[in-house]
């Protein structure tokens, strides 16, 4: 369906040539004055919206489409229904994306700050900053121009963010160090003490200080009710560009590199380094004290409990290369299969 404006504000209409300048795509001779309004899918897109097509599964959506234009790969022009734009694209996702975007930027910041707002001494609040109702923002703390905190956040002490940095509603933040354009959506933890203690002979736990802080990069994007634990002693890293998804968690000292992906309910346990662009799906899990390659995947549920070079792909607990865990799982299936089949000729012997 298309973008329900109570929620999400339009910039447009806009020209399909400044859209498609921003998404670097070439428009079709005499089309670049046509405006547009929004975006939206195949099925709820009309004349004044642009969607996309990404597979040639949607391929039947595209024919019936009553959308102005259509981002699509070249392959597929030839289903572009009359009336509607073909705007060709080797990336038809990015390209959407970023002609979206210009559509429906993002919420900026208004530069109010709520009467019920609370700022402690010594904060420094950035030109433009918008502070929502009950947020609490203690001593010492920093925020760069025209960042955004929401209703009930609360931004600890010392605590250092760049420009254009938005803090959700619920947000808590304490030890941590964050560049520009970092996003913390509702509810996440960033700077929690890590899970760190010793064991006495009569089974008590006594806490290790940590006397780490949390370190976010440039861009980087915390889902809801994500938790990032503070160092031990080390500090808890998180490369530029990262995004963390709803609900993962990454120990104290974890070191993750540029632009890795950390997919919802996955998990990494202390002290694991991770290199650029890693990709770790939903509900996987690493323990400690791993190193895991510049472009390594790790797939769904997997239990990684070894280094996994660069640029591997690695499935199952324990975590072993893709190829092999689907040899696995399949000559588990035929096993099962045969069991079935033996007891059926078993069954049927004795009848």
């Amino acid at each position: 369906m298309a973008a329900d404006p109570r929620f999400h504000a339009t910039a447009g209409p806009l020209p399909l040539a400044q859209l498609a300048q921003a998404a670097g795509i070439e428009v079709p001779e005499g089309l670049g004055d046509r405006r547009f309004s929004g975006v939206a899918t195949l099925h709820a897109a009309g004349p004044d919206d642009i969607s996309f097509l990404d597979a040639r599964r949607w391929l039947p959506g595209l024919r019936e489409t009553r959308a102005g234009a259509v981002v699509l790969a070249a392959e597929n022009a030839h289903a572009v229904p009359q009336g509607t734009i073909a705007l060709i694209s080797p990336a038809p996702v990015l390209a959407f994306a970023r002609m979206a975007t210009l559509l429906h930027p993002p919420e900026a910041a208004n530069g109010a700050r709520h009467p019920t707002a609370v700022v402690g001494e010594g904060a420094q609040i950035g030109e433009g900053c918008e502070i929502g109702p009950y947020a609490v923002i203690e001593a010492g703390a920093v925020l760069g121009a025209r960042c955004i905190v929401g209703p009930h956040a609360h931004i600890g002490r010392n605590c250092v963010f760049g420009a254009e940095c938005r803090i959700f509603s619920h947000v808590t933040v304490t030890h941590c160090i964050a560049g520009d354009r970092v996003t913390l959506n509702p509810g996440c933890r960033i700077g929690s003490e890590g899970f760190g203690f010793a064991t006495t002979s009569r089974g008590e736990h006594v806490t290790v200080p940590q006397l780490g802080r949390v370190i976010l990069g440039d861009g980087v994007e915390v889902g809801a009710n994500a938790c990032i634990d503070r160092g031990s002693g080390n500090d808890t890293v998180v490369g530029p560009g990262t995004r963390l998804d709803n609900l993962a968690m990454l120990g104290h000292n974890v070191q993750t590199g540029r632009g890795c992906i950390i997919v919802a309910q996955a998990g990494i346990a202390g002290s694991t380094t991770l290199g650029n662009y890693v990709v770790m799906a939903a509900q996987a899990g690493m323990s400690g004290h791993l190193k895991i390659g510049d472009g390594a995947r790790i797939g769904a549920q997997a239990g990684v409990m070894a280094d996994v070079p660069p640029g591997m792909d690695v499935l199952g607990s324990p975590a072993i290369p893709v190829r092999e865990a689907m040899r696995s799982f399949a000559a588990i299936r035929k096993l099962g299969q045969s069991k079935a089949a033996n007891r059926a000729a078993e069954e049927k012997t004795s009848d």
